[in-house]
């Protein structure tokens, strides 16, 4: 989540500290369904009490243009008819279960059970899109009732403006999640994907019309941010369609309050798409994903005749070319993947992988190659890349990005790309892909004939191909240099010495001598 001009991160941070001093010693693989529960329940709360607010125009206000006149009666059923919501895009919140209620019983000894009640409540009003979905561990939390119902008022908290409050809560929810992750390590890695990395897919990949689908679809991120690069370039949300699958049934529930608490409609399923493919019929226009890398025993001989392996059944040791076969199998006849994979899926020379990697770079489905700075992922050390896969390519050459070297700190383990180094990275794709005013540039990009790729032993790390980037000549002869920097490693030696004699002095000084 980057930094808002309205002051919505800082808002988010504050909101964080308080929440994260209240969970005490609670794990916060535990703690995120409470805090995200409740951010969910706001959220559905206030939409239904905005429109609530426009249908009291309608029926009890004279002045207003749209107004008709009904009785009493009908006024009160036409406030607590569950279409008249859902017509808005809003979920129907039956009395018990909104959150004004829940805050005026916060500290109630039984809160736990109310807010359990309250989203059973909402489930069942609305089964087509929550069945199953809400989290209900608030009786069996390891909280006690006061401070449960301190985090219930910390979440009513968010201030309300018309038209304005869905989005913030939607960036607070947002914000939770990249904190969550952060927390759980490696945990979070089955939810969440740096935002970073999100936004350098879509900014790449450009899903502005059409079906889009991540099969590992974590918390939905992928899709948060699709849509917002469509209604960015003057879009709608209607413009493209969302399909999704998740193994995690927890992860699951994640994403699909995510993408409730967006307005964002979408076929979300769970199931493991190795061995269980939801969408066997699906051919997407876009896929994006961040699968699990480097999976091992993850079922290769449950599925061994599977259509999708048309370039050759995966090793069972490593996913990452199931994946790959499963993302071209789903692709439509111009359509185009984005995907993060581990480094090692560029070069690797298992028999199988290769054999795969080189028929698919033959039959020129592999479009751009990017190298990821290191540190990008709260969830793993392992060095990444950027696969683009797109069908129906008339170019015979692939592009290489490395961007290694890009990237800042913003704490001591974790490292952001910036959006001027996003903007690099896309139009620089772009202008090769349109032909448009690109050219190599040593050390950061490569258009590379297949052909040479081939001599390559079908390698696509961009580093064998980008070079070194060239460094400005000082005009210092070598020999100048080089006598110059063996002069400075001999005082440095000298002075290493003279401090181990002083070390070895006071050891003996302390009766620690040899």
């Amino acid at each position: 989540m980057g930094q808002n001009n309205d002051g919505v991160l800082e808002f988010a941070s504050v909101l964080w500290a308080t929440a994260d001093r209240l969970r005490n010693n609670m794990e916060p693989s535990e703690y995120k369904h409470i805090v995200l529960g409740l951010i969910f329940l706001k959220y559905i709360s206030d939409a239904f009490k905005e429109r609530q607010e426009e249908l009291q125009t309608l029926v009890k206000d004279p002045g207003n243009p749209d107004y008709y006149c009904v009785s009493e009666e009908e006024a009160q059923y036409i406030l607590e008819d569950k279409d008249e919501y859902l017509a808005a895009n809003a979920f129907y919140v039956p009395p018990q279960a909104r959150y004004e209620y829940l805050m005026a019983n916060a500290q109630r000894s039984d809160i736990g059970k109310l807010i359990d009640e309250a989203m059973d409540l909402i489930e069942k009003e609305n089964p087509k899109y929550l069945r199953g979905v809400l989290p209900k561990v608030y009786t069996r939390a390891p909280l006690d009732p006061h401070t449960l119902g301190e985090i219930v008022n910390l979440i009513g908290s968010i201030g309300f403006k018309k038209n304005e409050e869905r989005d913030i809560l939607g960036r607070v929810y947002e914000y939770f999640l990249t904190q969550f992750a952060k927390q759980e390590g490696k945990g979070g890695g089955q939810f969440f994907t740096p935002e970073c990395v999100v936004k350098l897919l879509v900014e790449m990949i450009e899903p502005l019309h059409g079906r889009v689908f991540d099969p590992c679809c974590g918390s939905g991120g992928m899709f948060v941010q699709s849509m917002r690069f469509v209604e960015a370039h003057a879009g709608k949300k209607g413009d493209i369609s969302v399909y999704g699958q998740e193994s995690n049934p927890t992860t699951y529930r994640l994403c699909k309050m995510n993408l409730a608490i967006r307005g964002i409609e979408a076929d979300i399923r769970l199931g493991n798409s190795y061995i269980d493919d939801q969408f066997k019929d699906l051919r997407a226009d876009y896929i994006l994903a961040n699968p699990p890398f480097n999976d091992s025993a993850w079922g290769a001989n449950r599925v061994a005749d599977d259509v999708r392996w048309k370039y050759g059944l995966p090793p069972d040791s490593n996913a990452n070319y199931a994946w790959i076969q499963h993302f071209i199998y789903h692709l439509a006849p111009n359509g185009v993947a984005g995907f993060v994979l581990a480094n090692g899926s560029m070069t690797t020379s298992n028999s199988a992988e290769y054999e795969i990697r080189k028929r698919i770079i033959e039959e020129n489905l592999v479009d751009c190659m990017v190298a990821l700075p290191p540190q990008l992922f709260y969830t793993t050390g392992i060095p990444a890349c950027l696969w683009f896969i797109r069908k129906g390519r008339k170019t015979r050459e692939i592009l290489f990005i490395d961007a290694r070297k890009m990237g800042i700190m913003v704490d001591r383990t974790h490292r952001e790309l910036t959006c001027k180094e996003i903007k690099k990275i896309a139009q620089t794709y772009h202008s090769w892909r349109n032909k448009k005013g690109y050219e190599d540039v040593k050390g950061f990009c490569a258009s590379v004939p297949v052909e040479i790729i081939a001599q390559n032993d079908y390698v696509l790390a961009p580093g064998r191909y980008v070079g070194v980037e060239d460094t400005a000549d000082d005009g210092i002869p070598f020999e100048e240099k080089m006598a110059e920097l063996v002069e400075k490693l001999y005082r440095q030696m000298k002075e290493a010495k003279r401090l181990d004699e002083i070390i070895k002095a006071n050891l003996e000084e302390l009766g620690y001598g040899e």
